[in-house]
């Protein structure tokens, strides 16, 4: 009966969302807020229809989360089509390396002197907490490929990046639990978590999605199967290879899966040759495209378009289809159930961290580095408020919670990340439809 109801209320939540959409559109509300409101109604506090126990259900979570994600993560690599000598890329960089690291310094400071927290349960938590999230922030990321603002485009970049590179600073923060201010620990950490797994992440992911993609357009070509291969088993192969691949030689999994969906995207602009349209809105495959005729399986005119081109449009739409599907499907479930526990590990000092980390840490954050023209005033600061916690957060607090914590520090961690990512989906879910739409309204006017 458990499964049943789980399925049952899964059900219910997407057909409510499915049926109030058209509504949903037009309101200052995001859908993950929606879901949250949700999952506190049928929670035990209301309704009582579910119930999860963390400490049980600690393990799964940790998967789950981090399969929601990698998905993310590799759609989100797909969409960034632009090469990396584009002045974007360094506002991506700035924001996922300096930008989160000044994050974690500041959350980390006030939890120890604020709250007089260990500086190990401080920076554990501080890590946790700083990354934004590529699951939760859809509406301020890039639209698609084509899509070259230097806001949308910025905060996908961090998206992508921050998520892996907040790793070794959440290790950190396990280590200064562990080790009780020996430092000796301190140089292997930097070099192990720091200088190795980063780079190692990334140019594997990298080389294998610029491999991949190479080798499945030429082997296409060359059986002239550009409609009938399952895209979805690439999709599916390259985030699981790439993810692999990078923890085999100690790198870290989710740059590596980011960094495989965008060298795909670009060997895909090398292999047609296009910088302006991506392949994806050159050639539209039909629903089913794998049991029809090769004529019958794209829309539009193809007679004018390369082989390679119809190949790589093919392989894109798919592929961000089914990527975004699952994407959407475990962001329902999961903030679903973030609100069916919430009102059990409410904290009310989350409202004063929440508070000083959306509106203090993270604008000031923004605002500290020198962009050099890279950003005018208006959007800095669109980006210092749009810093989204979600479920990369929640991936990192189960898997601190798996690693040994004590159980009170395990129970300070799991109230305060909860909190603090349900107010997230909340304030920002609230503000983020109103204040894209007067940005997009002074950029045409600018324009």
């Amino acid at each position: 009966m458990s499964f049943i109801l789980w399925v049952a209320v899964l059900g219910a939540v997407l057909l409510t969302l499915a049926l109030t959409s058209s509504y949903l559109r037009w309101m200052p509300v995001t859908t993950s807020a929606v879901c949250l409101m949700l999952g506190v109604a049928i929670g035990p506090s209301a309704l009582g229809l579910l119930k999860l126990d963390m400490n049980d259900a600690s393990i799964w979570m940790e998967h789950l989360t981090e399969v929601a994600v990698l998905f993310s993560l590799f759609v989100c690599g797909l969409k960034l089509r632009s090469p990396f000598k584009d002045k974007n890329w360094r506002i991506a960089v700035g924001l996922a390396g300096p930008v989160m690291v000044l994050t974690i310094a500041g959350v980390s400071l006030l939890l120890h002197y604020g709250f007089e927290l260990s500086w190990g349960t401080a920076v554990l938590i501080g890590s946790i907490l700083a990354p934004t999230d590529p699951v939760l922030a859809a509406l301020v990321q890039v639209n698609d490929a084509r899509d070259d603002d230097s806001v949308r485009f910025g905060l996908s970049g961090e998206a992508g990046l921050n998520d892996g590179i907040a790793f070794p600073f959440v290790i950190l923060g396990l280590l200064l639990l562990q080790h009780d201010g020996n430092p000796g620990w301190l140089g292997d950490w930097a070099l192990r978590s720091l200088l190795w797994a980063v780079p190692a992440g990334l140019l594997t992911g990298y080389a294998m999605g610029r491999g991949i993609g190479r080798l499945t357009l030429a082997l296409r070509i060359k059986n002239d199967d550009s409609t009938l291969s399952p895209n979805d088993y690439l999709a599916l192969a390259l985030i699981a290879l790439a993810y692999v691949g990078a923890e085999a030689v100690h790198g870290y999994g989710f740059l590596s899966v980011f960094a495989a969906g965008l060298g795909l995207r670009h060997e895909e602009v090398k292999s047609t040759g296009d910088d302006e349209l991506p392949a994806e809105h050159r050639v539209q495959p039909v629903v089913g495209h794998q049991n029809v005729e090769p004529h019958e399986a794209v829309h539009g005119d193809t007679e004018g378009l390369e082989d390679t081109q119809v190949a790589a449009g093919i392989m894109m739409g798919d592929m961000l289809a089914f990527g975004s599907l699952v994407e959407r499907a475990m962001e329902v479930f999961l903030v679903t159930l973030l609100g069916v526990v919430l009102i059990g590990h409410w904290d009310w000092r989350a409202l004063l961290i929440g508070g000083v980390l959306f509106c203090l840490i993270r604008p000031l954050s923004v605002v500290a580095l020198p962009w050099r023209g890279l950003l005018d005033g208006r959007q800095r600061l669109l980006i210092g408020w749009f810093g989204i916690r979600g479920i990369g957060s929640l991936y990192y607090l189960f898997y601190a919670l798996n690693h040994g914590l004590a159980p009170s520090i395990a129970a300070l961690c799991t109230d305060l990340t909860l909190s603090v990512v349900a107010l997230s989906i909340l304030v920002h879910g609230i503000s983020t439809q109103p204040m894209l739409a007067w940005y997009e309204q002074r950029k045409k006017q600018k324009t």
